[in-house]
């Protein structure tokens, strides 16, 4: 049993195709299909079902994924201390960032850290805190930044606790308004986030506490795009001071949410246990030298 192996077998159930899986293996569907035989043949057992293009995994398949993505992200975390040894002058971080707001907030910050390090290799995946959150569990991820989380399997280091402000077409008839309560919003179209953001849960449970269901308007992950379609009328969107005032334009206004005190409580998270290459605490640390200040 090799690693090439179980990487093939693992992509070829997360891609649900050995075609797919070649593409992101940038291998031949040729070989990837005698790497999974192989495992099988060294294992003695069937790990997929195979029905046309598709697969499905059997039962022992199952365990056996379950046990190769453990493997495969140890191999991983062995290959990031060991580049530790080379003191910053190599190695890679993993790094998600959350797709509301990344522009504004963490784009200058993360040319700081390549300007001060300039031989780690960063990659970087954007999403909603939920997509993060399971990126950090299967060990896609070494750090990624998303609401704070109750989950006991993660740790964290605070960046912000923002909270979220209302903005409104021009022509609204509250618009002229210093601050409103949400309940005051509810016969105005919502424009919403992606269901992989935890804040549009948030928001929803929000709204049925204050007794409405809130009418979509639309859904987006992107500021800029929500707030053009709060400048066309399409609706009121609610986002975080920081994000909002980076958003601001001809024909919408910014107004101060009153109650109830929603929040965008960003935070820079990890596995519980996992260890934390030079490269993620060098990132904790600046983000710690950069904090994000309170915007009135």
């Amino acid at each position: 049993m090799e690693f090439r192996q179980l990487r093939s077998f693992a992509e070829v159930v997360r891609q649900g195709s050995f075609t797919q899986a070649a593409v992101r293996l940038h291998a031949s569907q040729s070989a990837i299909s005698k790497q999974v035989a192989q495992l099988e043949q060294s294992l003695r057992v069937q790990l997929l079902e195979r029905s046309g293009p598709h697969v499905r995994l059997t039962a022992a398949g199952e365990v056996v994924l379950r046990r190769a993505e453990e493997m495969l992200r140890l191999q991983r975390e062995l290959r990031t201390e060991l580049d530790d040894l080379s003191q910053m002058k190599r190695g890679e971080l993993r790094l998600g960032l959350p797709l509301l707001g990344a522009d504004a907030l963490f784009a200058w910050r993360f040319a700081e850290y390549r300007k001060r390090y300039p031989h780690i290799q960063v990659h970087l995946v954007e999403g909603g805190s939920k997509s993060l959150e399971q990126a950090l569990h299967a060990g896609e991820l070494e750090l990624a930044g998303a609401l704070t989380p109750n989950d006991p399997g993660f740790d964290w280091q605070p960046f912000c606790n923002e909270p979220l402000d209302a903005l409104l077409p021009a022509e609204h008839p509250l618009a002229g308004r210093d601050s409103i309560v949400l309940g005051e919003l509810a016969d105005t179209p919502f424009l919403l986030y992606q269901q992989s953001f935890t804040l549009n849960d948030r928001l929803l449970r929000a709204c049925h506490e204050a007794g409405f269901e809130p009418r979509e308007g639309g859904r987006s992950g992107q500021a800029d795009f929500l707030g053009a379609l709060v400048a066309a009328g399409q609706g009121v969107v609610l986002l975080p001071r920081a994000v909002a005032k980076e958003v601001e334009r001809p024909g919408v206004k910014r107004v101060l949410l009153s109650e109830p005190d929603l929040r965008w409580d960003i935070c820079f998270m990890w596995r519980r246990g996992a260890y934390l290459s030079h490269a993620a605490k060098a990132w904790l640390a600046l983000l710690e030298e950069f904090p994000l200040h309170p915007r009135p």
